[in-house]
């Protein structure tokens, strides 16, 4: 299998997970802006690209796709998800699988308060969302709500720009220097996320893997546990029935007074995906199936152990300035 993994920055770890469950089966190609980003030096092939947002981005990543025989496509950046699902037609005329959801579910993900609303119509339980400050405080003079409050841009990622707020003054003034906040009900029930395969035969999901947050960092958790119930697991079930993915997903809940609630999902290799594949959740296995085998994946929900801890450390790629510079293709 040729996989091509775009804007891979960090994800060395990741890269290497592949390598260790696919061996010689697998050719790893992966596309970055900067010449000082360590994954390329665990793949076979490395392009320097574009921005994605520069027009020649897409046909960029097509040629490469033509030359270099590729089967599947992920992104490991929230903003190109919906670049890959507005392109899906171009790169299956390739023969490539976009590993990234379709066009209408890409776009819900992204905008956290469109979200909010279409869960809410459609019965999964979420976290209460306000899109303006007027929204909330009207609710809030009602006593539907009170505060702290948490505030987060409506489309963006990595927990930039989130933050507790425990007045209203404050609430206030931030919502009136940054329209594009959304305000959300405070969670203080256990805060954990589970990583999921949606078949790209079914599109059912056929892998569930769920843990505790026990530390954060900006971007996501950095220490987690494993655990396992049935609740949870139908709890996403019930939600994927809503949406329409293709691949690896990550999504983040709340439990609280014995219920589940979603509260954003990351419709890609999330970062802490490496505990899952610790725990013998093989997401690899799973798209070789599908991209290679062009089979539809047996369920292995449920099938890890619980109570088994992911403590996330810091390493390196020491590297020549000329090798890095070096190793790293441009198309022309």
């Amino acid at each position: 299998m040729n996989i091509l993994f775009t804007s891979v920055g960090r994800r060395c770890e990741l890269l290497k997970d592949f390598r260790q469950t696919l061996g010689d089966k697998l050719r790893i190609v992966v596309t970055d802006n900067s010449p000082y980003a360590p994954a390329p030096a665990f793949a076979d092939t490395a392009y320097r690209v574009p921005l994605i947002t520069d027009e020649n981005y897409i046909p960029i990543i097509l040629e490469i796709c033509k030359k270099e025989k590729i089967d599947a496509i992920t992104t490991l950046i929230d903003p190109e998800i919906s670049i890959l699902a507005d392109n899906r037609e171009k790169f299956e005329e390739l023969g490539v699988t976009v590993l990234a959801p379709y066009k209408e579910t890409a776009d819900l993900c992204f905008n956290k308060f469109e979200m909010f609303k279409y869960l809410k119509e459609n019965g999964v339980s979420t976290v209460l969302t306000f899109g303006t400050f007027a929204e909330f405080k009207e609710s809030y003079d009602k006593g539907e709500i009170s505060l702290p409050v948490f505030v987060k841009p409506r489309c963006g990622s990595g927990s930039v720009g989130a933050r507790k707020v425990e007045s209203i003054e404050l609430l206030e003034g931030l919502t009136a220097r940054s329209p594009e906040l959304i305000i959300q009900e405070f969670m203080d029930g256990k805060d954990m996320d589970a990583d999921i395969y949606v078949d790209t035969l079914t599109h059912e999901p056929v892998a569930i893997f769920s843990k505790k947050k026990i530390s954060t960092t900006i971007g996501g958790a950095n220490k987690t546990i494993s655990f396992k119930d049935e609740a949870l697991f139908e709890f996403v079930k019930k939600a994927m029935k809503v949406f329409k993915f293709n691949g690896p997903l990550d999504m983040d809940l709340f439990y609280k007074d014995g219920q589940y609630y979603l509260s954003e999902i990351n419709p890609r290799f999330g970062g802490a995906y490496l505990h899952a594949y610790g725990a013998g959740v093989d997401f690899p296995s799973l798209i070789y199936t599908n991209v290679v085998e062009k089979k539809a994946n047996e369920s292995i929900i449920g099938q890890y152990e619980e109570d088994v801890c992911m403590l996330m450390y810091d390493s390196v790629v020491i590297e020549k300035l000329s090798n890095l510079e070096g190793n790293m293709q441009e198309i022309n």
